[in-house]
């Protein structure tokens, strides 16, 4: 059986209802279990149960402090090594992601998944392209960011819930592979031609003093957010690669329509 973590979370709903879709067993993990989703409580550690998994597909828990998130990620694998699951597969960031303030979380947690006995996959997960265009600030009939003229190769959060699901239904020809899932460069300037409107680049100093004061952000974000917007602007987050469409059974999303959606959908006076 494949248990999917986050089952309630963006990625995690959309890797289980793709291994539904396939017809593969599998059901879902969360802290707030509703139907077919199993109680997986990881700030609990005691009661991680993982009996009958024998693949674990662990969507990262990197909603957090570092240290929380590789604690949260540390008592999960021990369980799935104590209760016999065989394969773990893990959601992490593309390779080209070092340079962002949240990379060490899941460098740190490749290392522990490395090392857990189990058999493994690690899939390093491109930026998503509802995320860079829900980035995109809204000013009036323009919109704003500080991400210049950079691209970020940017990946359907759908796409990458099929390549999960794919390889959690055929493991054993994914062992021991790390593949880094990025999709075709898209610009802040071509999601605003997209929509029809203008784009501004703002300087990063703006940008950081804007998510000080933005109400209900957590402390560690605004300096992820903000190493976000520095990597596209500077060119680090814009390599493209063949493992998403190699891993996929059909023509991967265009990341730029997608973020246009994304983007049309956060402007104000939109439902």
């Amino acid at each position: 059986m494949i248990l999917v973590t986050g089952a309630n979370g963006n990625l995690g709903s959309l890797t289980l209802a793709a291994l539904r879709a396939r017809g593969v067993e599998a059901i879902g993990g969360s802290r707030t279990p509703g139907e077919g989703v199993r109680l997986l409580d990881f700030d609990q550690p005691s009661g991680i149960g993982l009996t009958g998994v024998s693949t674990l597909v662990l969507v990262s828990a990197g909603y957090a402090e570092d240290d929380q998130v590789i604690r949260r990620h540390a008592a999960v694998l021990d369980a799935a090594a104590r209760d016999g699951v065989k394969h773990v597969i893990y959601t992490s960031l593309t390779g080209a992601g070092d340079h962002l303030g949240f990379a060490p979380a899941h460098r740190a947690t490749e290392r522990l998944v490395r090392g857990s006995g189990m058999s493994w996959t690690i899939l390093r997960n491109g930026l998503y392209a509802e995320l860079f265009g829900a980035l995109l600030m809204w000013n009036g009939d323009a919109v704003e960011s500080a991400f210049g003229e950079g691209a970020l190769s940017a990946v359907a959060r759908e796409d990458l819930a099929d390549v999960a699901a794919i390889v959690a239904g055929d493991p054993e020809r994914h062992g021991e592979r790390v593949y880094d899932l990025v999709g075709a460069p898209i610009t802040a300037p071509a999601v605003a031609d997209g929509l029809g409107v203008a784009h501004r680049t703002i300087g990063l100093g703006e940008y950081r003093s804007r998510l000080l004061g933005a109400p209900g952000l957590l402390p560690f974000q605004p300096p992820m957010l903000s190493s976000i917007a520095t990597s596209i602007r500077h060119g680090f987050l814009g390599d493209t690669g063949t493992d998403l469409q190699d891993l996929l059974d059909r023509p991967s999303h265009d990341p730029l329509a997608v973020a246009v959606a994304a983007a049309a959908a956060a402007r104000p006076g939109e439902s």
